[in-house]
């Protein structure tokens, strides 16, 4: 389960949550009565009612990045999107952007090759160029080379550029966060811990074989 409170319908802020309650849950407390239609348990969004404010912001960073005034092909923009939840290893983020490329016509054979997208030969000059750029700022943390940058401004304009960046980098953050507060599919443990050794093992073991 999530690691913050979820807001019950009851005591969900009625100018804020309430609405996206009711267009998400219908009439349900998703507390009580979890589950959106793309299948994820849906309580990103009660834990976000527990602040009003930032589930307002939040809110309007959707509406930004899928507003017909975006100049960045959608196509584009969610191939940064799914790259970021999967660099980041957020399942929710990648698994909901996966469903919105193939939402726009990305075929399942293409959406599969993401993770691997540089050996790839599915993906055009344009798309391996949004793939790279994306990398960049999700994996190296912006460090993006001069010589990548200029290939992106031979096929992209500075509007589609900084939208692609600003988009991308959001959901950086939204991957992060979903991983911190184990929100939807990433509420899960962390794989990386700790095998036991054998009882009869002694660390000075790896010192005696050679090992």
């Amino acid at each position: 389960m999530p690691r913050l409170r979820e807001i019950p319908r009851d005591e969900a802020d009625t100018e804020v949550a309430l609405p996206l309650y009711k267009l998400l849950f219908g009439e349900r407390d998703p507390v009580t009565d979890p589950g959106t239609d793309t299948g994820t348990p849906g309580d990103w969004w009660t834990v976000f009612a527990n602040s009003p404010d930032t589930l307002r912001h939040a809110a309007q960073g959707f509406g930004y990045y899928r507003n017909p005034a975006r100049q960045i092909d959608p196509v584009l923009r969610e191939l940064g999107q799914t790259w970021a939840g999967y660099a980041v290893g957020s399942q929710f983020v990648f698994s909901q952007h996966c469903k919105s490329l193939r939402g726009l016509g990305v075929s399942d054979e293409k959406i599969a090759a993401v993770p691997t997208w540089q050996t790839s030969e599915l993906f055009d000059k344009c798309e391996r160029l949004v793939l790279a750029y994306a990398d960049r700022l999700v994996t190296h943390r912006g460090r993006v080379p001069d010589a990548l940058f200029a290939e992106l401004k031979t096929e992209f304009s500075d509007v589609e550029i900084l939208e692609l960046t600003y988009i991308t980098c959001l959901y950086d953050m939204h991957a992060v966060m979903s991983k911190a507060l184990r929100t939807e599919f990433d509420d899960r443990d962390d794989p990386i811990v700790e095998v036991a050794a054998p009882e009869d093992f002694s660390a000075r073991d790896f010192l005696d074989t050679g090992r």
